[in-house]
Formats: C-alpha cells, structure tokens, sequence
C-alpha cells in the first residue's frame, strides 16, 4: 500500500480540501504517512500573493529534495494559475487544477512517465457544479472545516482568487446538513464554515437561499454539533439576518467574525474595487459590537496599495485605532500577474510598505491584548483543543469569542465542551480560567 503525505498552504478552505484528499485517497487504497518516507507526496498550493506562491515553490523544491524518489503531485490556486511554471520545475509528476484535484485517488492510480498537467485550463465557470468534499476529518481535531461555498463573482482589482476558482458556487443546503451530520457522529463539537465568498452563499441555488437562513436551519437541528464559527464574511454581508442569526442561536454560533477591511481609506477603496466606504465599515462595526456582547471582530488589512500616500495609510491606521476590533491580518500588497492591480502606479516602495506592516501588526496586538483584559470576570464557552500534562503545561482551549484559555489545574478531556470564568492575563499574555 502506498503512503501518502499532504502539505498544505494558504487558507482554511485548502485545509478543507486536503482533509477531503486524504480521506479520498484512504478510500483509494493509499495509507497515510506514519513514519519513514513517503510514496506520494501532494501540495496544495496558494497563489493569493507573490510570497504565498513563492512559499509553494520552495515546498516543491523542498518536497523533491526530502522525498527524491516520491511521485510530487502540486495541486491548488498556484497549480490553476501557473502549471507551465510548475512544470518547468525539477522532480513535478503530476499537476492537478481545481476541476480534478477530487479525482486524486484515481489519477495517482495511472501511471505517468512524464509531468502530466491534468485538466488545468482556465478557472471554473459557472456551468460546473460545486465540488462536495467528504466531511469526514481523520486527524485528531477539535474542530473540523466545512467548505459550502467555492469561487468568487467580485472582481477586486488585486485579487487571482476568481482567476483561479471560478464563480460563486453553493453546496445545496441537503447536503451541507448531511455532512454536518456525519461530523456529528464523529464526535466533531464544533464546525467552522468555510469558502471563497462565504456571504454569497446560496445566490447560485435552485431556489435560491442566504447564508443566514442557512445558519438558522443548521442551529436549529440536533447534530450532535453543538457550534458553528463562520470563517471569513464580507462587512457589506453582516446584515441583521446574520446578527439574529447569532443572537437568536442559544450560544451555537460564536460570538466571531472575521471581516476584511483591507485600506481604511475611500481613494483606495475605490482603486481596489471594494463596494464600501471607510464610514460604510465604521457602521458596520459599531453596529456588530452593539448587538452581539463580547464579540470578537478580526479584520484583514493591506498595506502599500499602488497609489496608497502617507495620508492614506494614515487614515487606514486612524480608523482602524479608532475602532473596537479584536485583531488585525495584516498583508503588504502584491502584485498578481492577470490582475488590474498589477499595473497600477504609483507603486510604494517596499521598505515602506513593510514599515507600514510593522506598524498594524503591533497596533493589531494592542488590540488583542486589550480584547483578552476585557474578558477577565467574564463566562466563557471553551473547546478543550488539549488537555493537561502534568507539570508541563495546563488544559487548553477556545472560546466561542476566538480567546485562547488556559485552565490551570483543571484535569478535562480535549474535545469537551466547558464554562470557564476568566480569572486573569498573566504576564506573558496568556488568558487564564477557572471551570464553573
């Protein structure tokens, strides 16, 4: 039987589809890596920036230098974009684009004497019908991701992602109860729902649908899930459908939104294509942190658009300083080939840019520091993710408001649900409890 090891890079809906790859080839007969060398190595490569498919490069490269007798097969957003790039590259067996890469098993069955790019055309189009994933995680995890959405009809002009993935395509909402039943039964408690677009959910169905009827049907159902995190949503999709949908939830859809901003100023919100205003967002804020308590509201930001001036960034930083979120991803601009962006001047010079990084990521972490100071004397739901080991390190977990909770002393099992009190931040910055 051959071994089989996966390398993942890039965003929750990849870890999503390499889960559902090594499930795939488990039922095709392939076994994964337990020790020793691999027989079949497969990437799943990112291309969403310049460093990300630099990053899958080197796992390629790194990949056939470890491994030099392991058949290399590359898959993934950088494998749709660019397979004559990787083709070019020393030791590649098989690349494998979006329409195939659920076929795994059964390409890797063929034999191949030469790198063999399988079906890597251009992206998606709306006539192909989404890709349904085995739900079924064998790692040993707390959480497991869901992918119900693919592709993207936004055109931002610095994005490849719908280059890479197509349109906007939903999983019927039959089937994404059947996999989250199947999760349940696996003993999964929590689910995080992930996609590309994860607010168009439901716009591409027969009839169609939203995302939050779709959370409304989910928590109202016994699983045997007991929580649902929604993994990334648009601020011009954080309606009061979704806001009701959590606060009419009883605690089974967390208190956790992730947001991109990307530039808190309106030039550049406009040169990027984002369909919002700085004061749009402001709103948007305002209103989550007043309806939903204890929310935690991450944000994605850029820094070092084409064109972004000192006072642009500037008013980036002041609104963003300004507003009660949790924590920041902070990304410098990259310049995608086959996007408007990429030709936009003037461009800001890198050193620049990764001053201006510097800058958010420390401002991000005075916000997390401050959200986790906010919640000592609060009751929080926490997902034991490890237990205790004695002497070494306390019981861990997360709590539905993404806080990170150490319980010292406490002896619980990992995947269990329990109310912590948070007692205190200690000095290095670890939030600390106590179980009700």
């Amino acid at each position: 039987m051959k071994r089989f090891q996966i390398i993942t890079l890039g965003c929750k809906v990849n870890q999503c589809e390499s889960a559902a790859m090594g499930h795939l080839l488990e039922g095709g007969g392939f076994a994964p890596l337990q020790d020793g060398a691999p027989d079949v190595v497969v990437i799943n490569t990112c291309t969403v920036t310049g460093k990300a498919a630099m990053q899958s490069r080197q796992a390629i490269r790194q990949a056939h230098r470890k491994y030099p007798t392991a058949q290399i097969v590359v898959t993934g957003c950088y494998a749709q974009t660019a397979p004559d790039e990787i083709k070019a590259m020393e030791g590649i067996d098989r690349i494998i684009g979006h329409a195939d890469k659920m076929r795994v098993a059964e390409l890797l069955s063929e034999a191949c004497d030469a790198p063999t790019i399988d079906a890597v055309g251009p992206a998606m189009d709306a006539s192909c019908p989404f890709a349904a994933l085995p739900s079924v995680s064998r790692e040993a995890r707390t959480r497991a991701f869901l992918k119900i959405q693919d592709g993207c009809n936004t055109r931002c002009t610095y994005c490849i992602v719908p280059h890479a993935r197509g349109p906007s395509r939903s999983m019927p909402v039959g089937d994404v109860g059947r996999h989250v039943r199947l999760l349940g039964t696996e003993g999964f408690l929590e689910v995080v729902l992930t996609g590309i677009h994860l607010g168009a959910y439901g716009a591409d169905l027969r009839p169609p649908t939203r995302l939050a009827e779709l959370l409304a049907t989910l928590t109202e159902e016994h699983t045997g899930v007991a929580r649902f995190r929604i993994s990334s949503i648009e601020p011009t999709e954080v309606d009061e459908h979704i806001i009701d949908a959590i606060n009419h939830s009883g605690g089974r859809l967390c208190r956790h939104l992730h947001i991109p901003l990307q530039s808190g100023d309106d030039t550049v919100l406009r040169r990027m294509g984002r369909p919002y205003s700085r004061e749009r967002f402001a709103q948007t804020i305002a209103t989550i942190q007043h309806r939903i308590p204890g929310v935690a509201v991450g944000v994605d930001v850029m820094a070092g658009f084409p064109g972004e001036s000192d006072e642009a960034f500037e008013n980036t930083y002041r609104l963003i300083e300004g507003l009660p979120i949790t924590y920041l991803h902070v990304f410098p601009f990259s310049a995608r080939k086959g996007t408007p962006a990429a030709g936009f001047k003037p461009r800001v010079p890198e050193r620049i840019t990764k001053e201006r990084c510097r800058r958010l990521r420390r401002l991000g972490e005075e916000k997390r520091a401050a959200f986790h100071r906010a919640q000592v004397g609060q009751r929080l739901s926490v997902l034991i993710e490890s237990e205790a080991e004695e002497k070494k390190s306390p019981a861990r977990g997360l709590s539905d408001n993404y806080v990170p909770v150490a319980i010292p002393d406490a002896t619980v099992k990992a995947n269990s649900l329990v109310d912590v009190r948070v007692t205190e931040v200690s000095a290095d910055g670890r939030v600390l409890g106590v179980i009700l």
